[in-house]
């Protein structure tokens, strides 16, 4: 019967770690982040939910003779600031697989 006592104080941190993960994974969520192109031209903030929440474009950036390159400037902005978004997922959640051999 002592494998049992075994089981549950693992199945208690399982838990622990499941609620912890669930808590980072929000606070996550809450976060927002800024790409930018162009100089600071271009400004994309997205939620740790990899939502878009704002562009902000200067007007001088404007060109109607140019629009592929306001384009750029946009994707570019908004592929950065999703980039920062994978970048501290992988930090803030990594931690908890850190010691698993896990094939992902």
């Amino acid at each position: 019967m002592r494998g049992m006592g075994n089981m549950q104080s693992m199945m208690k941190k399982v838990q622990k770690m499941q609620k912890e993960m669930l808590q980072a994974q929000e606070e996550l969520n809450a976060k927002q982040f800024e790409g930018t192109a162009g100089g600071g031209m271009v400004k994309v903030t997205v939620s740790g939910e990899r939502k878009v929440l704002d562009v902000s474009i200067d007007p001088s950036v404007v060109d109607p003779e140019d629009v592929d390159m306001l384009q750029d400037l946009i994707i570019v902005a908004t592929n950065e600031a999703l980039k920062k978004v994978e970048e501290e997922t992988a930090a803030t959640m990594g931690k908890f697989t850190q010691g698993f051999n896990l094939p992902f």
